[in-house]
């Protein structure tokens, strides 16, 4: 039995305007899947067409066809997505990515010129460990005591953080949802896949994005400080920064409407 096809492999769903001029794709980040985005899509379902995929390990793309030593680095979820995009004929489309969302729709923007006309990238992050001169987040004692927590004790681990990094302490419900997408993924995955985010360091190819570029940065974000927001600003010629008055670091979950707005103000 081959492969399977680039479609099947991400659990690829395309709804929207069939005939739209333009196609909008969206990229989850670490601990969710596709229907994540389901206060976001319906705004774009009348002028564009939509595609929704799973990250391999993620969502029903879960454990058959992800291979754990292809995942240690952002750019084979880049070349999933190029895939997806090839396999739909796409060309020109609006890549929509949250957190190692944003980076793997950033570097097949790289990779492939041709392909990303627009870039949205909701709480983004180059490096997710400081360095000198440079604020990430995560000092290296931190990372180190992620890991060991989340080896241990796997259940209790992905409570604790998604209550840390959703943030809403007044919504707890939103932070049960999220505990429990996480807690759906195998240990062994979710480990391999913080790894290879945590350990990521794409601070240098910033620069090589050519088109235009939309960073969405909630104002209070644990696992993305504003500092990496502004870095990124900086450093990708065409970008716009929008700081939205968000506390967490899914803010398309508890502030759906700001990103939205945002998104318009950026001519979506």
């Amino acid at each position: 039995m081959g492969e399977a096809s680039p479609l099947a492999k991400n659990n690829v769903t395309v709804s929207g305007k069939a005939d739209a001029a333009r196609s909008m794709v969206f990229v989850h980040g670490f601990g969710t899947d596709q229907r994540i985005w389901a206060d976001i899509v319906p705004t774009f379902r009348r002028d564009y067409r939509l595609i929704l995929l799973d990250n391999a390990g993620a969502g029903s793309g879960s454990s058959e066809h992800f291979v754990e030593n292809r995942y240690l680095s952002l750019n084979a979820y880049a070349r999933d997505l190029i895939n997806v995009c090839d396999a739909l004929r796409l060309r020109n489309v609006v890549a929509v990515g949250h957190s190692v969302g944003g980076m793997i729709c950033l570097l097949a923007s790289i990779i492939r010129p041709d392909l990303i006309a627009k870039l949205v990238t909701i709480c983004t992050s180059p490096r997710y460990l400081d360095d000198v001169g440079y604020h990430g987040g995560f000092a290296p004692q931190d990372i180190q005591a992620l890991y060991e927590h989340a080896s241990r004790e796997y259940e209790e681990w992905a409570n604790g953080f998604a209550a840390e990094v959703m943030q809403n302490q007044d919504r707890p419900e939103l932070a049960r949802r999220f505990a429990a997408e996480l807690k759906a993924i195998p240990p062994n995955i979710a480990l391999t896949v913080l790894c290879s985010i945590l350990q990521s360091d794409h601070r240098a190819d910033l620069h090589k994005v050519t088109c235009p570029t939309l960073l969405i940065q909630s104002l209070y974000d644990i696992a993305v400080p504003l500092s990496a927001g502004e870095y990124m600003h900086r450093k990708i010629p065409a970008s716009k920064l929008e700081v939205i008055d968000s506390r967490g670091h899914l803010p398309h979950v508890s502030t759906p409407d700001q990103v939205i707005e945002a998104m318009r103000r950026f001519g979506l």
